[in-house]
């Protein structure tokens, strides 16, 4: 069930955009739980009345199996995206209009009256890209051969906005760069301006980014894919900005790409286009207002820090009245700023902006780490919640209209749309059942009161010795330990197999503030380990039945890494470990990531976090060989398998044993039904022989 419901996503309202009267909402939803094809859905504010607006499944004309452009699946992979069908769409101001893609071709819908889905004819041109309809309805952009082109929906005809050169292979307009999408949670590469006559357009030039190339080993006649990496200490792409109007004319943003080398975000409301950039060591966020006439920009604040800047959600941004909305982190908070006015204080950890109502910022916070709260907040008084202190809540809100998503450790996700004057109406949420509660407690332990979920085995009868499995992420800008279902159901899985199972998240981990965060700069390894040793045994103290003679741990990605760090340099406190999809060398991992917690490549703190070194090094008698699974999906464009296949070869040289579980044709992801499903077993058995259980 938890392969089949994509971990129970499948079924759940997302994606939502109030009309700006609030008299309905756009969302998202598959047909059921284990419908992995995203339809668009309206809901009425007046009566909750739902309506199916586009069916992937009736739209005429499209390849029985989706058919994704290169670009797309990338966007898709950088944004975790695990369905299909309508994953993404994009209104006009009005919400009278929507577009979206479908196998890589560009389809209208009209939101009002009876829905009238339309492909638009745009010649011999495929594999369309993220299409967006300018806010007054009259166009739409979108982005084909690295080009952006342009749709008059009045006229029918399509042209080519802006593009590269014939000498040009490396640039490309209107898409993210890699750092951007995987690192800033930019996804997009152009933006319309409110009178839809022009729009602001990233030019990336990845020319000087090193190419790598991920190969198919199970199928060797296939050509390699060539992919350009910004690993640590390498050139990134460099991204420049132009106004381009709708007629063809280009002016080029003045901005310092050498000093500046991230487009961080970028926007344009309706005082101009507005964009905040970066450099390299991101010890800065530099905001600009960008005169869209001339090119030229204006500094308008300037945030810095002697370790790094945090790029938060949804800021910078402007008020109605053109008050610069802002979050930084001042006297241990994360502070939303209107201004130079503090809207927050010091007793909420500000995590996004969700938008901007007039002079009314809608936004997400932490009164304690475990739970984020919807708020909303005008200047000059307080903060409103808008949802439970508990639970994490999430939404948006137009025109006196609220649509709030939350959940909590009882129930599954869920939405309820909220009229001006406090009517409530569920949207129905189609998600699986599991059949089970995760049956979790939440501690703080230890000094550091480092916040770990506890989850014993059902029917567990006091007195019986369990083994002991920590299920960790562990690091940076992530975060497991919530008060959401959902977070723990895999967890109460490994749980109900016959394991008292832990998840801690430790120094690096959001939601405790700015000093807790950065505690490990320069040191991706020690503190993140030592925090699950001292969640472990303070866990012991509380919960006698764990058994610390029978310790395993497991993770992905980050905490594929933790798992095999904490087995090769704690192996008398861990005695088995499953790493998938591991970061084992960091100099092989992105630039804007690495380096902002480890600095350049060459110093100490590579070597201090690097796990390809301690495995290299011969067990010895007080420092034994510990059984490791490491598993890597080989089509993986994030972490690359070569992550896996260095430190294999140093275990191999070093004389320890370990299995590698090689996937073909699995990325950073696994949605893959089958991979998923089998792949838990084959942990649990590895687990069950490795430790007993």
């Amino acid at each position: 069930m938890h392969a089949r419901t994509r971990r129970f996503t499948l079924g759940v309202p997302r994606g939502f955009t109030v009309a700006p009267d609030g008299s309905r909402a756009l969302f998202l939803r598959s047909r059921s739980g284990t419908d992995p094809v995203t339809c668009l859905w309206s809901v009425d504010a007046a009566t909750g009345e739902e309506r199916l607006v586009v069916d992937p499944a009736e739209v005429p004309g499209l390849p029985g199996e989706e058919d994704l452009p290169a670009a797309e699946r990338a966007r898709r992979e950088r944004v975790r995206e695990q369905a299909g069908g309508v994953v993404g769409y994009a209104c006009d101001a009005a919400v009278e209009r929507a577009v979206f893609a479908l196998s890589g071709r560009p389809f209208t819908v009209r939101l009002t009256g009876e829905p009238d889905v339309r492909p638009l004819e745009i010649g011999g041109l495929e594999a369309v890209v993220d299409p967006r309809i300018d806010p007054t309805g009259r166009r739409v952009a979108f982005v084909a051969d690295r080009a952006l082109h342009l749709h008059d929906l009045g006229a029918g005809t399509t042209t080519r906005l802006v593009g590269p050169a014939d000498d040009e292979p490396d640039v490309s307009y209107g898409l993210a760069d890699f750092a951007a999408a995987e690192e800033m949670g930019r996804y997009r590469g152009f933006w319309w301006a409110p009178d839809g006559e022009a729009l602001l357009v990233a030019r990336v030039d990845e020319s000087g980014v090193d190419r790598w190339h991920i190969a198919d080993p199970a199928h060797p006649d296939r050509t390699p894919v060539e992919v350009r990496y910004p690993a640590a200490g390498t050139p990134n792409a460099v991204v420049g900005l132009e106004v381009v109007g709708v007629g063809g004319d280009r002016t080029a943003v003045e901005r310092d790409t050498t000093g500046y080398e991230y487009l961080a975000t970028a926007g344009w409301d309706s005082h101009g286009p507005l964009i905040s950039v970066q450099p390299r060591d991101q010890r800065e966020v530099l905001t600009l207002a960008v005169d869209p006439a001339t090119g030229a920009t204006t500094a308008l604040h300037s945030q810095t820090d002697p370790v790094w800047v945090e790029n938060v959600p949804g800021v910078p941004a402007r008020t109605a009245s053109g008050v610069l909305v802002r979050v930084a982190d001042e006297g241990g908070a994360r502070r939303l700023y209107a201004g130079e006015d503090d809207l927050t204080g010091p007793d909420l950890q500000v995590r996004e902006v969700l938008g901007i109502d007039g002079e009314t910022v809608l936004f997400r916070a932490s009164p304690e780490p475990t739970s984020v709260q919807l708020l909303s907040v005008t200047p000059g008084e307080e903060p409103r919640p808008l949802s439970a202190a508990g639970g994490v809540h999430s939404g948006v809100a137009a025109g006196g209209t609220l649509v709030r998503v939350s959940q909590d450790l009882d129930t599954a996700t869920h939405a309820v749309l909220v009229t001006a004057d406090g009517v409530e109406h569920p949207v129905a949420g189609h998600a699986a059942d599991p059949g089970f509660a995760p049956a979790v407690t939440l501690h703080g332990f230890g000094e550091r009161e480092l916040r770990t979920a506890v989850l014993l085995p059902s029917g567990h009868v006091p007195g019986t010795p369990l083994p002991v499995l920590l299920d960790p992420y562990g690091g940076p800008h992530s975060q497991r330990v919530l008060r959401s279902r959902n977070a723990h159901l895999t967890s109460r899985w490994f749980a109900d197999q016959g394991f008292a199972v832990l998840v801690t998240d430790g120094r690096g981990s959001p939601g405790r503030g700015p000093e807790f965060e950065r505690a490990i700069h320069g040191d991706l390894a020690g503190p993140v380990l030592e925090d699950q040793i001292a969640a472990l045994h303070a866990a012991a103290e509380e919960y006698p039945d764990l058994d610390l003679t029978r310790v395993g741990i497991r993770g992905w990605s980050f905490g594929g890494y933790l798992a095999a760090l904490a087995v090769l340099r704690r192996p008398d406190v861990f005695h088995a470990a499953i790493a998938g999809a591991p970061v084992t060398d960091w100099a092989l991992y992105d630039t804007h990531y690495t380096e902002r917690y480890l600095g350049m490549p060459g110093g100490e703190s590579y070597t201090r976090s690097s796990i390809v070194e301690d495995a290299a090094v011969p067990p010895t008698e007080d420092a034994p060989h510990r059984p490791l699974m490491i598993v890597h999906g080989l089509a993986d464009d994030n972490v690359v398998a070569a992550h896996t296949l260095r430190l294999s070869s140093a275990l191999l040289a070093a004389g320890r044993p370990h299995q590698v579980l090689p996937l073909s044709g699995v990325t950073h992801m696994t949605p893959q039904e089958v991979v998923a499903e089998n792949l838990l077993r084959l942990q649990v058995r590895f687990l069950t022989d490795a430790l007993g259980a």
